[in-house]
C-alpha cells in the first residue's frame, strides 16, 4: 500500500459532471471519507449489467487499484437521471444498480461496504435498497 493519510472511497460514477459533486459530498458525510477515487464511464450501471467484457475488466481494474493502493472499503455504484450513456426508465437503473451490486461483489474484493445509489433529478443522492455489508 502507497502512504497516504486520509481515508478513501471508491465512486463507480457516470462521467455526467452534473453528477460528481454531489456522490462526492454525500460519500464524504455519510461514511466520513477524506478522498472519493472516481471510476467514471458513461453510464456505468448498464455498463456492469450488460456492457463488454473488456468494459467492465476496465472498471474491474481501476476499482481494484483504489482498494489495493489507497485502502478504500467502500464501493459505490451510482445511476442517475437524464443519463445519455444509458437513456433507460429510473425503474431500469435501480434494477441495474441492484445487479451492479452484486457483480461488485463477486469481485471478491477486500471492502466492508458496497452501495448503490440513485441520483434524482434535483442531484439528490439517495441509496437503493441496504447496502452489501462484508464487515
Amino acid at each position: 500500500m502507497s502512504s497516504h493519510s486520509g481515508k478513501f472511497g471508491t465512486a463507480i460514477n457516470c462521467m455526467d459532471g452534473r453528477v460528481q459533486l454531489p456522490v462526492i459530498n454525500w460519500m464524504k458525510a455519510t461514511y466520513h471519507l477524506d478522498y472519493i477515487d472516481m471510476v467514471t464511464e458513461p453510464g456505468p450501471d448498464g455498463i456492469l449489467v450488460a456492457g463488454a467484457s473488456t468494459q467492465i475488466e476496465s472498471i474491474k481494474s481501476r476499482v481494484t487499484i483504489s482498494v489495493n493502493a489507497h485502502g478504500s472499503n467502500i464501493i459505490m455504484i451510482v445511476g442517475h437521471h437524464d443519463c445519455a450513456g444509458n437513456p433507460v426508465s429510473k425503474e431500469v437503473h435501480l434494477s441495474q444498480t441492484r445487479k451492479a451490486m452484486d457483480i461488485i461483489k463477486s469481485w471478491n474484493l477486500f471492502v466492508n461496504i458496497i452501495v448503490g445509489v440513485w441520483v434524482d433529478d434535483n442531484w439528490a443522492v439517495k441509496p437503493i435498497g441496504d447496502p452489501i455489508r462484508n464487515e
